[in-house]
């Protein structure tokens, strides 16, 4: 690349966005103003933010006078000031009796003091909540309390409890207001029921630590700028990445889909300029205004919170008492080193997705795809429990917001030890991003697509006259999307029908329709309306030569050890919650219900070889090597076969076995070794199983369990995963020989990047 002609591109784009209103006012004006009038908002509303006490009905208060030795509930019209924690608690509580007051609202009608008129006036919410003590209530507490001083004089012979005397409080679920009345209520009477048992212990003579032996007293050992610096790990990581992809999508957007609208893309094509240095010259400016985007709008939020955070006094939700306190200086430090590679992140993704966009109008729609991608990434951090470690910091996004909240906490020898995930995972991601951008700007089809009105009957017309050997892209993601609604629907049936029991019937059934009618006959009607040849679709149109098939057995043979030892780094990495070891051992009990060998051999084994393969070495790979590059397809489509697994550990691991059957099938260009691969490696593991089951465990370990590559095995015999990377290595360098058969696509991109790289 010329670096020079990246930076003569980068300084031109600079210049025109920086020339046009919009975007200034989205980076730098919007930033400037917006929590400013938030702040000023905020200080306006908080007039409409004060506590109205709630109006609470006490009907049959009547029955707690005269008895002097009660402690009192309520005085001078309100609750009693003992049974609250502060003034401001017994202020949000309105006492109104039903001797004094009209819960319905109407002057001098009598029935309004009844339990009914009560609930009337809750239901039309004029009260929040209805107080009723039952008659004789008085009367039984005083035997209650007379029983227990007679108890301990030992003047009566013990007798049987007596029911409990249960007031009852009426309140409305489906208003708020009553619903937190309700809570404030049952905390009052709580207190009062307390203070009577007190009350009668101590008449009783009997010491109140016999009722109570013990009281727990919390103490935090956080200190108070750590609980901030907690909150604000949670608060800053969100808003800056949230701001970053903002930055990045709208100048992205202008940069491709408006160069379209306005005719300057092709004089740019035509220059001298190769289409990577565009790319980056492009990408350049897009996270120039990603990155001016986010630190402008922290920079204005951390000036406006200067003055809004006392605000937030005493909420629990930000920390503990007293006002939240600015941000500690390592956020200030991190925040912007983090910003970087995420900035190229997003900046690759939205120059991507607005390379292939039409218009402006159109590109402005993939936004919402974007958040609905990301947004969840950016959001798991903040859950409860997910914390940093080998398996989250794995994963794109979530593993850098998890690292900045531990160095934001000070947590730095936590962090120190996932760096090297984090940012490798982040780098692979910027290089995949770019990678997919530059494609985009390689291929004219997708460069200069026209704009054009959707017209239902020409494109059912289209769909079935213009049809071609092999389908499209978007036919390979359709099916992929109709093979996923269909296992939704019936997993829904099957979840419904799994409640009477399991039997060898209704396994066998699930396992027929979950392969068949989920995954091979809608992929089979795909094939036969999109596709002028189904069979050169599914690669099926010629007979594999014998040695591919031997080739197929032994790959499967040797790579089922490294396969099992991935699978087991997964389940250490993201271990396997209860709900799914539930799944798990139902699905080993059902497995121990099949009859005989052979028939366990068909279900698991030679069905799901037959029906994935068709459908996702077939149909959906034969799609997606339309995108041009075979690698692009082989990594696409082993993550939509392992999307299609019902588990998340088991879908990482099919995933990584699907793009060694996804080079399998291009290499060899048949599907038949594809599903001798698919059927040996999964019967290996159940033949093995059987085994043991016949002629005990530590036999078949020591013959054959390095098949499974155990983790008893492979500690003690090393050699067993150096076989087996060996015979991996030997078998694919052999696929790698076979002549390979290049599609129409394929062979303009390697002609562009020839161009390309020779210009």
């Amino acid at each position: 690349m010329n670096l020079n002609n990246i930076r003569l591109i980068f300084v031109r784009e600079m210049r025109d966005q920086l020339r046009d209103r919009r975007t200034l006012f989205l980076i730098a004006v919007l930033p400037l103003l917006l929590y400013p009038l938030l702040g000023m908002s905020f200080f306006q509303l908080s007039q409409f933010l004060r506590h109205h006490a709630a109006k609470v009905v006490v009907v049959g208060g009547e029955e707690l006078a005269g008895h002097t030795w009660l402690p009192p509930l309520m005085e001078g019209g309100q609750f009693s000031s003992t049974l609250f924690g502060n003034a401001e608690e017994q202020a949000s509580l309105e006492l109104i009796s039903s001797t004094d007051a009209n819960p319905a609202g109407h002057e001098g009608n009598a029935e309004q003091t009844t339990l009914e008129s009560a609930e009337q006036a809750l239901s039309r919410g004029e009260v929040q909540v209805v107080l009723y003590f039952p008659s004789g209530f008085g009367d039984r507490l005083v035997e209650v309390r007379e029983s227990l001083i007679q108890r301990v004089e030992g003047s009566t012979e013990s007798a049987e409890d007596a029911e409990l005397l249960k007031p009852q409080m009426l309140f409305n679920s489906a208003n708020e207001k009553s619903r937190i009345a309700q809570l404030r209520v049952e905390r009052v009477l709580r207190n009062w029921r307390t203070a009577v048992m007190q009350t009668n212990l101590r008449d009783s003579h009997v010491p109140l630590n016999a009722a109570q032996p013990f009281e727990l007293q919390p103490q935090d050992v956080a200190q108070e700028h750590q609980r901030h610096a907690a909150v604000w790990s949670k608060i800053l990581p969100f808003i800056l990445f949230v701001w970053a992809l903002t930055g990045a999508f709208y100048p992205a957007v202008d940069l491709c889909a408006g160069e379209k609208e306005r005719g300057t893309l092709e004089t740019l094509l035509v220059s001298p300029a190769q289409r990577r240095e565009i790319v980056w010259g492009k990408l350049l400016t897009i996270m120039s205004f990603s990155v001016m985007t986010a630190l402008l709008n922290l920079g204005s939020m951390g000036l406006t919170a200067n003055f809004v955070l006392a605000q937030f006094r005493d909420l629990g939700a930000f920390g503990g008492q007293g006002v939240l306190s600015l941000p500690p200086f390592s956020a200030i430090v991190w925040l912007p080193i983090a910003l970087i590679p995420i900035s190229a992140l997003f900046s690759a993704l939205c120059l991507a997705c607005a390379a292939f966009a039409r218009s402006t109008k159109e590109g402005q729609y993939y936004l919402m795809p974007l958040l609905l991608v990301i947004m969840p990434l950016m959001m798991l951090p903040l859950s409860p429990g997910v914390e940093l470690n080998l398996g989250n910091s794995l994963i794109p996004v979530t593993g850098v917001v998890l690292l900045l909240r531990s160095v934001i906490e000070g947590q730095y020898w936590e962090a120190l030890k996932f760096i090297v995930p984090v940012v490798g995972v982040t780098f692979a991601c910027c290089l995949l991003a770019i990678r997919w951008a530059e494609e985009q700007f390689n291929s004219e089809s997708v460069l200069f697509r026209e704009s054009e009105r959707l017209d239902l009957g020409r494109w059912l017309v289209h769909l079935v006259r213009d049809r071609t050997d092999t389908p499209t892209f978007a036919q390979g993601v359709l099916c992929v999307a109709v093979i996923l609604v269909i296992q939704f629907f019936v997993k829904l049936a099957m979840s419904t029908a799994a409640v009477h029991g399991i039997d060898y019937a209704f396994f066998r059934q699930a396992i027929f329709i979950s392969q068949v009618v989920c995954i091979a006959f809608p992929t089979m009607i795909l094939a036969l309306l999109f596709t002028r040849s189904p069979w050169k679709t599914l690669l099926l149109d010629r007979l594999p030569t014998w040695q591919m098939l031997v080739a197929a057995a032994l790959l499967a043979v040797f790579i089922r050890p490294l396969g099992m030892e991935f699978a087991t780094a997964i389940q250490h990495l993201y271990p396997p919650s209860a709900e799914m070891l539930t799944q798990m051992e139902t699905m080993s009990k059902a497995i121990d219900i099949v009859p005989n060998w052979w028939s366990l051999m068909l279900l698991m084994a030679v069905l799901p070889a037959v029906c994935e393969e068709i459908a996702f070495r077939g149909f959906v790979l034969s799609g997606l090597r339309h995108i041009g590059h075979k690698w692009w397809a082989i990594g696409l489509s082993a993550i939509a076969f392992g999307v299609v697994h019902p588990i998340l550990q088991q879908q990482i691991a099919a995933a990584a076995v699907g793009v060694a059957l996804g080079y399998l099938a291009i290499q060899t260009g048949n599907l038949l070794p594809c599903m001798l691969f698919h059927a040996i490696y999964n019967g290996l593991g159940i033949s093995v199983g059987k085994l043991a089951e016949e002629t005990g465990e530590t036999a078949v370990q020591s013959q054959f369990g390095w098949l499974l590559g155990g983790s008893e095995i492979t500690i003690f015999q090393p050699w067993v995963l150096l076989v087996s990377v060996l015979g991996t290595a030997l078998v694919l360098w052999w696929l790698h020989r076979l002549p390979y058969q290049h599609t129409k696509e394929e062979q303009l991109h390697e002609a562009r990047e020839q161009q390309y790289a020779g210009a």
